[in-house]
C-alpha cells in the first residue's frame, strides 16, 4: 500500500499543479521574499539546527541505551522497538539523501518564477534543450524533515492503541513543522515533504517486514 501511495502522490503533485498554487502563498513577488526569512536565527534555531541535533542526540542515545542494556530484562519488551527507531533514524534520511542525489530538481527558490533560474518540471520531465545547467541539484524529495518522519517509527515502540496515536501524532507534528519551515524559506514544495514523509512510512515498513521475517527465521 505505501508503494502505491508514493506513486500516486507522485503523480498527482506532478500533474496537478498543487505545488505552484500553494507555494505562490508564501512568496511576495514585488519585494522578490518568502513569507520567512531563512537567516532569521531564532526560527532558524528551533525549525533547523535545533530539532535536528534534537533528533540526532536522541537517536544517538537510543543506540547506547541498546548497546548497553541488550540483555537487561527491563529492555526486553521494548528491544524491538528501540532497534526499529534506530533502523529508521538511519536508513530513511539515508534513502531519501540518496533520491536527492539522483532526482536533480530545483527548490521553489531557484526557478524562473520565484526569481531563479530553472524552468518548472515533474520528477519525470527532462530539462528543456534550451536551459543549460551548470551543477546538478538536489531538492527532491525534503531531505531536511526526513529525520522528523523517521520519527513515525516510535507506534512500534509502544503497545497500547493511545499511546500509538500519540507517537505518530507527535511525530507528524515534527516532521511538518521542519518541512513547513522550509517550504516557507522557498527550499521546498509542499509535494517534496509529503513525498518524504510517505517514503519514510515505506522504508519504515520495509525495515519492520524485515525484522518480523528475521525473527520468524530465528
Amino acid at each position: 500500500m505505501s508503494a502505491i501511495a508514493l506513486t500516486l502522490s507522485v503523480i498527482f503533485f506532478g500533474l496537478s499543479g498543487t505545488d505552484i498554487w500553494v507555494q505562490n502563498h508564501f512568496y511576495n513577488p514585488l519585494e522578490n521574499k518568502w513569507l520567512l526569512d531563512r537567516d532569521e536565527p531564532i526560527l532558524k534555531f528551533i525549525f533547523y539546527d535545533g530539532i535536528k541535533r534534537l533528533i540526532i542526540i536522541l537517536n544517538v542515545l537510543v543506540l547506547i541505551g541498546l548497546i548497553l542494556w541488550w540483555k537487561k530484562p527491563f529492555l526486553a519488551q521494548y528491544r524491538r522497538g528501540l532497534v526499529i527507531v534506530v533502523l529508521s533514524a538511519i536508513f530513511v534520511p539515508l534513502v531519501v539523501g540518496s533520491f536527492k542525489a539522483l532526482t536533480n530538481l530545483p527548490c521553489p527558490k531557484n526557478l524562473e518564477i520565484y526569481g531563479g533560474n530553472y524552468p518548472h518540471t515533474c520528477v519525470w520531465e527532462k530539462y528543456p534543450s534550451t536551459f543549460c545547467q551548470e551543477g546538478k541539484i538536489k531538492c527532491w524529495p525534503a531531505g531536511h524533515a526526513s529525520g522528523g518522519f523517521a520519527l513515525l517509527s516510535l507506534i512500534y515502540l509502544f503497545r497500547t492503541r493511545k499511546a500509538k496515536i500519540l507517537a505518530g501524532s507527535v511525530a507528524m507534528a515534527i516532521g511538518w513543522s521542519m518541512g513547513s519551515y522550509k517550504m516557507l524559506i522557498g527550499d521546498h514544495f509542499l509535494s517534496h515533504t509529503f513525498i518524504t514523509m510517505v517514503m519514510a512510512w515505506f522504508i519504515i515498513s520495509l525495515i519492520v517486514y524485515t525484522i518480523e521475517r528475521w525473527q520468524k527465521r530465528g
